[in-house]
Order: C-alpha cells, then structure tokens, then sequence
C-alpha cells in the first residue's frame, strides 16, 4: 500500500524536517484554521525544539501553499475561496488526466487487484466512519499517477491533494460517507482495464470535476 501521504511513514532527519511534518499533519487535519497565524515560538515549544527550524519549515509549507508569509503578521494559515478551490480541482483534473493517460499502458493485472485492494479499504474506512477514507482515496489516486514515472508530475499532483485535504475532511464530515465512490472508481478501473490510454484520461478529468462540484456547497464559509 502506497504511503506517500502518511507522514508517519517519513523519518525525520533533522529538526526542520520534524517540524515540517508535525505542521504539515496538523494543517491537513485541520487543526489550524484559515487566516489562523502560526506562532513559531509556541510551536517550536511543543515540539521541543527552537525558533529556527519552525521558521524554516514555514518557508517549506509556503512553497506547498499550506501557509502564507506576509510581512508584519508572519506565517499565516492559506485558505482557499470556492473559486480558488475550483481552479485547484481543475488543475487536478489536468495533471492527474495527463498521468492516467502515461500510466494507463503500464498496468498489469497486479495493479487492478492492488486498486481493487485500495477500494476495499476505502469501503471499511467509509463504513466505520473514519475520516481515513480521505487518506484511502488519496492512497488510490496515487497508486494510479505514480506509475506515470514522472517525478515533477507526481510532486505537483502529490502538492494538490495536500492543499485540499482539508477540504475533503470538512465534506466527509457532513456525510455519512460518500456512498458512490465505490462504484465511480470501479468505473474507472474497468477502463484502466479496457487499455484506452485517452478514455482513462477523461474518465479521470470528469470524477475529479464532478468531485470539484460535490465539495463546493461543503466547503463553503457558512457550513463550517
């Protein structure tokens, strides 16, 4: 199973790198808020470490666009408008097309039945009511873009579903869980199956839009 979003699963090599995922979990829990400003001194305190390695994760997170720096008030949580938050998810749209039409040739049968694995965990995270769904949806993407093979693709794709994750917990939040998300990515594994490089790459486009519309009326400012 891909772990590329667990940051459990990446080992902290330096402090900056510990202060780096602390934050970039937190962020994408929704922990901070948006326009809520990160105090590196109390941050550095409850990693136990100083300023200076909170300050330098600061400047990683904005390049992801997770924070905003701005003179005079310092790093600051970025939050996205419904029409920013559209514009990402048609973004989305393109590049995770682009690598589902590279990666489509690729697939054997050991990667429908690791998608079809993915569903199935997706499934039991949905039933249980587990905001882990959103981390399993994210695992089944990625287990389709990254056999693309290409890294700047992969790290741009892997960057979009770090900014809306946030997002996406705040939606699953207000459901039960989304019931047709089983059979949409079943669909979509049948034409990864067919082969027709072109067909996944629209299949592809339209439920990551169709996502886009789904979430809109969720992540609005008057439901949270």
């Amino acid at each position: 199973m891909l772990t590329i979003f667990s940051s459990s699963a990446r080992a902290a090599s330096t402090a900056e790198e510990e202060a780096y995922l602390h934050l970039q979990q937190a962020l994408r829990l929704g922990r901070y808020k948006p326009g809520e400003r990160l105090i590196p001194e109390e941050i550095a305190a409850e990693i136990g470490m100083s300023r200076m390695p909170v300050r330098e994760a600061f400047r990683r997170l904005a390049s992801e666009g997770l924070v905003t720096l701005r003179p005079n008030r310092g790093c600051v949580v970025a939050g996205l408008t419904l029409d920013e938050l559209n514009e990402t998810f048609e973004i989305r749209s393109v590049l995770e097309g682009l690598a589902v039409r590279i990666a489509t040739p690729l697939m054997t049968p050991d990667t429908f039945e690791e998608l079809e694995r993915a569903l199935d965990r997706m499934e039991r995270a949905g039933q249980s009511g587990s905001s882990d769904w959103v981390l399993r949806h994210q695992e089944f993407h990625a287990a389709i873009f990254w056999l693309s093979g290409r890294p700047k693709l992969i790290h741009q794709i892997t960057a979009l579903h770090l900014v809306i994750e946030p997002y996406m917990r705040i939606w699953f939040d207000y459901v039960d869980k989304p019931l047709s998300a089983r059979q949409e990515h079943e669909s979509l594994i049948e034409v990864l199956k067919s082969g027709d490089a072109h067909q996944a790459e629209k299949v592809m486009q339209e439920h990551i839009l169709e996502t886009a519309s789904l979430l809109a009326g969720y992540a609005s400012p008057g439901r949270r």
